[in-house]
C-alpha cells in the first residue's frame, strides 16, 4: 500500500510556507492554472510563501485536461528552473502536470515516452530520486494528491494515457476544505462523479490475487494491483460519503459540511483506487475525452472543447456495471444499496441491472447529459472509441470480466442514451 501523507483541516494551507522552510527549499516551483491563479486557494498559498520568505516562481500555464504538449511545456519550465521543491494548487490537471514536471526535471536525459505507460510509451520504472512535491487540491475529484498517476491526452493518437509510478506520488497532500468553496456547481458534480467511479471501480476490480503473472521483481509491480482488503475499506467509505453528501454539495455551495466531506472522500477514494486501480469506466473514458469534437461544458472557463474527466467516466457507468456484475454480483448489489437501492427482495443475478438503474436515477437527479449522444457522439464514432480503449490495458485488464472488442462496442452503444 502506497499513499501520500495527508494533512486535513480548514485553513491548513497557511502552514505550507513552514513546510517548505522545514524541507530547506531554496527555489520552489508553484504550479496552477490561469483561472485558479486569481482565486482564494492560490492566494492563500502565496500569502504563506511570502510570510515565510520562500523564494518561488509561478507557472500558471497548466491546461485543464492536459496534453503531451502542455506536459512538455511545464517540463521545460521545470528543467530550466532547477527547483528543489514543487507546490501544485489545483485539480487533477494541475497536480498531474506538476508530477510530470518533477519527474522529467529529475531525469533530464529521459525521452518523454520513457515513463509513459506501455503500450503507448515504454513504461520504464522510475529509479531517479524526485524533489518534494506538495499538492493542494482545489476540487473534490481526482484524489491525485494521494496517487502516483499523471494522466494526459496524447494528441497524435487522440487518446488519454499517463504515467504511473509510486515514485511520482506527492510528498504531502494539503486537504483544506476552504478551497472547495470556490468551485462552481458543474465542477463539483463532475469531480464528484470521478470519486463515485473511483470507489465503484476499485471495489469491483479483479482481486489482487487473481492478477497474473506475478512481477519478476517488486520494482515492476504496478501501482494498480486489483481490489484488495485495504483498498476495499477506503472505497466503501468513500462511496458512503458520496451517497450522503454529493447531491448536497452540488445543490448548495454554502453547504460547508457537504463540501468538506466530499473533499475528504476524494482523498479516501484516491487511497483505494491508487492501490487497487480502476477498470472499464476509466478505460473507456480516455477516448471519450480524447476524441471530443465541439462539446464545451457549463462552468468551465476554457478556450478549447473538452469533456470533463468525471463526466467522461460516469456516462458509461450504468452499462459497465451491468456488464461486470456477473463476477462478484454481491459487491455490485452492496454498492447499489449504499447508493440508495432497496435490495430486500433483490435477486443476486439482477445485481448489475439494479446497480445500473440506481446510477441512472442518481445521474438523472443531478441533470447529467443524457449519454454520449448528448456530448456529440453517434454510433458512427463507436469503432474509433473502441480503438482508443484498446491501448488502456493498464486499467481494462483490471475489469473483473474480460471483454472483447464486440463487448466494448456494445458498452459504448448502450451508453449513447442513459434515460
Amino acid at each position: 500500500m502506497a499513499i501520500s501523507n495527508i494533512r486535513y483541516g480548514e485553513g491548513v494551507t497557511k502552514e505550507i510556507g513552514m513546510d517548505l522552510q522545514n524541507l530547506g527549499a531554496r527555489r520552489v516551483c508553484l504550479m496552477t492554472d490561469k483561472n485558479l491563479s486569481k482565486l482564494p486557494p492560490v492566494n492563500a498559498v502565496l500569502n504563506s510563501l511570502a510570510k515565510y520568505g520562500i523564494n518561488f516562481q509561478i507557472y500558471d500555464n497548466v491546461r485543464v485536461e492536459p496534453t503531451d504538449q502542455s506536459f512538455l511545456d511545464a517540463i521545460r519550465f521545470a528543467r530550466k528552473g532547477e527547483f528543489d521543491a514543487y507546490v501544485a494548487v489545483g485539480g487533477g490537471s494541475v497536480i498531474d502536470t506538476c508530477k510530470a514536471a518533477n519527474l522529467y526535471a529529475a531525469s533530464p536525459a529521459s525521452e518523454f515516452l520513457d515513463y509513459v505507460n506501455a503500450p503507448i510509451g515504454k513504461g520504464k520504472p522510475v529509479t531517479v530520486p524526485l524533489k518534494p512535491l506538495i499538492a493542494v487540491p482545489t476540487t473534490s475529484g481526482t484524489g491525485s494528491e494521494t496517487t502516483g498517476v499523471a494522466i494526459f491526452d496524447f494528441k497524435e493518437l487522440k487518446v488519454k494515457t499517463g504515467i504511473a509510478s509510486r515514485a511520482i506520488k506527492p510528498t504531502l497532500g494539503i486537504i483544506d476544505p476552504l478551497h472547495t468553496l470556490s468551485m462552481p456547481e458543474r465542477i463539483v458534480a463532475n469531480s464528484g462523479f470521478d470519486v463515485l467511479c473511483h470507489a465503484l471501480e476499485s471495489y469491483t476490480a479483479l482481486p489482487y490475487n487473481m492478477r497474473s503473472p506475478c512481477p519478476s521483481n517488486p520494482i515492476n509491480r504496478p501501482a494498480y494491483q486489483g481490489s484488495n482488503p485495504v483498498s476495499d475499506v477506503w472505497a466503501l467509505h468513500a462511496l458512503r460519503i458520496v451517497a450522503k453528501y454529493l447531491k448536497r454539495a452540488i445543490r448548495n455551495p454554502e453547504d460547508r459540511e457537504a463540501r468538506a466531506n466530499m473533499h475528504l472522500a476524494s482523498a479516501f477514494a484516491g487511497i483505494g483506487f491508487g492501490n487497487a486501480g480502476v477498470h472499464l469506466c476509466h478505460g473507456m473514458s480516455y477516448p471519450i475525452s480524447g476524441l471530443v469534437k465541439t462539446y464545451k461544458p457549463k462552468d468551465y472557463n476554457v478556450d478549447h472543447s473538452l469533456v470533463p474527466h468525471g463526466l467522461s467516466v460516469v456516462l458509461t457507468s450504468p452499462a459497465v456495471f451491468a456488464f461486470t456484475a456477473q463476477i462478484h454480483p454481491e459487491r455490485h448489489l452492496e454498492a447499489a444499496e449504499i447508493l440508495g437501492a432497496d435490495i430486500r427482495t433483490a435477486r443476486i443475478k439482477d445485481a448489475g441491472f439494479i446497480l445500473a438503474d440506481t446510477l441512472r436515477k442518481f445521474l438523472f437527479d443531478l441533470n447529467v447529459d443524457d449519454g454520449l449522444a448528448a456530448i456529440g457522439y453517434s454510433k458512427a464514432d463507436i469503432p474509433a472509441l473502441v480503438k482508443g480503449t484498446l491501448p488502456q490495458e493498464r486499467v481494462t485488464k483490471l475489469s473483473p470480466r474480460p471483454q472483447t472488442e464486440e463487448d466494448l462496442s456494445a458498452l459504448f452503444e448502450a451508453s449513447m442514451k442513459l434515460y
